[in-house]
């Protein structure tokens, strides 16, 4: 697997490309916007993309997903169904936050936890991730032992959990219970910031790490 982290939008958050080098397929994580930056990089790695998987419908995550699918005609694949209430807000979202003004859509494919989704030869599992969002869906490679783990964690924080339908005790299990039992040595891409490894995070993160109290503070993110 290879894979190419592009920040885009002012907000800067991390829209994840990612591609089977045996048969150059691949698929655009998060598109939240600058859909030009995204296709140029695409072209720079002629890759082919058979699909956009989504995370979780924040907008600064879904707001170009209906726009890319037109351009490149290809499938949608995830979030989970409870995610419907944020991809229905991304209109009147996308003005709020100062976006361009961004489409709702309706995944091919919504995905729950135990799904498999393919990219060319690879296959990634799928972890129904709720706190920050009900819906938030996590893609795990574990052959190459990498995870797009959107805004659940990142590194050093974890996402926030104060905006509608959002659930901190639910993070904190999706978090102990979905991504831990994964591994130490997975390295996961976040939805903003760098990269880190589950276990930097277990033996680190001021909100999440191992022997940290569940009633922690939420982050910033």
């Amino acid at each position: 697997m290879k894979a190419a982290i592009i920040p885009v939008t002012p907000f800067q958050q991390n829209c994840s490309l990612m591609w089977c080098e045996n048969t150059m397929k691949g698929a655009v994580i998060d598109p939240g916007g600058d859909l030009d930056v995204i296709l140029a990089e695409v072209k720079t790695h002629a890759i082919e993309i058979e699909k956009i998987l989504i995370t979780h419908g924040h907008v600064d995550h879904a707001a170009g997903t209906a726009e890319l699918k037109r351009r490149l005609d290809v499938p949608i694949e995830g979030p989970h169904e409870d995610e419907r209430f944020w991809i229905d807000r991304l209109p009147s979202d996308s003005v709020e936050w100062g976006f361009p003004k961004a489409e709702t859509f309706e995944p091919d494919r919504w995905l729950v936890n135990g799904d498999q989704v393919t990219v060319g030869e690879m296959t990634l599992d799928v972890y129904h991730c709720p706190g920050h969002t009900p819906g938030h869906v996590i893609f795990f490679e574990p052959a190459a032992r990498v995870a797009f783990v959107g805004d659940v964690l990142f590194q050093g924080s974890i996402g926030r959990t104060d905006f509608p339908r959002g659930n901190h005790a639910d993070l904190i299990r999706s978090i102990r219970e979905r991504l831990w039992p994964l591994g130490d040595d997975v390295t996961f891409v976040p939805g903003h910031g760098p990269a880190s490894t589950f276990g930097e995070e277990r033996r680190s993160n001021p909100f999440v790490g191992d022997g940290v109290e569940d009633g922690v503070r939420d982050s910033v993110q």
